[in-house]
């Protein structure tokens, strides 16, 4: 019995060691997958940018750059800055950005706020040292010290403030406090904050120098063109949708939407990137064909109203799953209005996004948006006729009705935006290829009312250029 009892508890003890191994085993196991999945993840993302490998490049060496202001201080026998170099390494690590707007934006802020900071305390304890007590100078101290900070801190909620100098406030706040208190008992306070400052200056210069010259990357470029592959996927996906939508061909329709009818989802979630990026690109100099005070802001609008578009399309593109569902008799009586303006509105984008890419003005871009409000007025003119839809059960038309009247707001959005992409030709003196430039597109067309028996051109008239 007592044989039994302890083979027994051999055979746990031996069933505990089994399961701890088998748990490492796993946790190894485990562990390794992860780590072979991240390095996979890290040579999929340099392959697929690689400026993220040339910005790491560039970082790593302007903090080798600027750490040599401390290195070699031992070597040479200078007054040097001290432990205050470390400040300029600090200032590249906080300071250097992706693009060189970000980068600039952030090297000026902190620069401005770190002198109007290190004056502004330096003033302040200077102040205090009139009192000539050194019972009322903690007390001066810690009041314009909390009158101060509480003041530039309720500014920094302001709107146009937070947009763009949101981290030189916040610099200005820890500045100012930095030197209020530390220099209460070094009273070398003028000396410890113009070696601040000087470390601080340097530390953004060189990190302005690396990033505008080894390899930089501009957000207005960016910007520019995001906003042109914006029109370019929404251009695709009008282009085919009249055929994919209209067509009895299920198997192109599904192929067209692997690819084209799927692009414009990327443009519905892109206002926040836009304006980040507009943000860092007022503040880059002059580069390429961007001049100074480039007109940025018009790109937001254009931006804006490209997502407008495109949450029409969004919902255009849930009746692609109704496709089977429509009656071949309502298919055929409203297939070619639809089909025209969808492929006239697709082509009005994608000349636009060429536009947007040369930086120049679109040539038959008007003779498109004419035949689009065209077929549009046609479409409206059909939609209201009711002895188009004599025999037709009600609830069967409601898709395509839908269909077109989302068509209809498209051909909208798409003035909207040859309009204000017009703005931004005019304001940003982009190139005409031709002497029949600017393309100004005639809103009173809009709205006058076309029939169907009319013909499906009008004659384009362009302004022409001042003589």
């Amino acid at each position: 019995m007592t044989i039994v009892v302890e083979n027994q508890a051999e055979v746990a003890e031996c069933g505990c060691f089994l399961n701890a191994w088998l748990w490492f085993k796993q946790l190894v196991k485990t562990f390794m997958v992860k780590v072979v999945d991240n390095a996979i993840s890290a040579k999929n993302l340099g392959k697929e940018d690689p400026r993220i490998i040339v910005h790491s490049l560039k970082v790593g060496f302007a903090i080798t750059l600027v750490s040599l202001f401390y290195y070699f201080e031992p070597k040479f026998e200078y007054q040097g800055f001290g432990v205050s170099a470390m400040w300029a390494v600090l200032t590249v690590v906080v300071v250097f950005e992706f693009t060189v707007g970000a980068t600039l934006g952030r090297a000026i802020n902190r620069a401005i706020a770190t002198c109007l900071g290190a004056s502004v305390a330096g003033g302040i304890h200077r102040l205090a040292c009139f009192s000539g007590s050194k019972t009322i100078e903690p007390i001066l101290l810690g009041f314009f010290l909390f009158l101060i900070v509480a003041i530039v801190t309720y500014l920094r909620f302001l709107p146009k403030l937070k947009a763009r100098y949101d981290y030189g406030v916040l610099i200005f706040i820890l500045t100012f406090s930095l030197v209020s208190v530390s220099g209460y008992h070094d009273k070398q306070v003028l000396e410890m904050a113009e070696t601040r400052i000087t470390t601080i200056l340097i530390g953004c210069d060189i990190a302005f120098l690396v990033c505008v010259l080894i390899c930089p990357v501009w957000a207005g470029q960016q910007l520019h063109d995001k906003i042109s592959s914006n029109f370019e996927k929404i251009g695709s996906f009008l282009e085919v949708f009249g055929t994919d939508y209209l067509n009895t061909s299920s198997e192109e329709a599904s192929e067209q939407k692997t690819s084209d009818l799927e692009g414009y989802k990327s443009v519905l979630n892109t206002k926040s990137a836009e304006e980040v990026l507009a943000n860092f690109a007022r503040w880059e100099p002059r580069h390429g064909k961007f001049r100074y005070r480039h007109p940025w802001g018009r790109y937001l609008e254009i931006g804006g109203i490209a997502r407008e578009c495109a949450f029409r399309i969004h919902a255009l593109n849930d009746y692609l799953n109704y496709e089977t569902q429509v009656e071949p008799e309502i298919r055929t009586k409203i297939q070619e209005p639809c089909k025209k303006v969808s492929t006239e509105c697709g082509h009005v984008l994608k000349e636009l996004a060429l536009a947007m890419k040369t930086m120049t003005y679109p040539h038959t871009i008007t003779i498109h948006i004419d035949n689009a409000k065209i077929a549009a007025e046609n479409l409206k003119t059909l939609l209201h006729t009711n002895s188009s839809w004599e025999g037709i059960n009600f609830s069967d038309v409601i898709p395509m009705a839908t269909v077109a009247s989302l068509l209809i707001e498209i051909v909208s959005s798409s003035v909207k935006m040859v309009e204000s992409f017009d703005k931004l030709a005019t304001s940003a003196r982009f190139k005409k290829t031709n002497q029949l430039a600017p393309v100004r597109v005639r809103t009173n067309s809009w709205k006058t009312r076309v029939t169907p028996d009319q013909p499906s051109t009008e004659t384009v008239h362009h302004d022409v250029a001042g003589e």
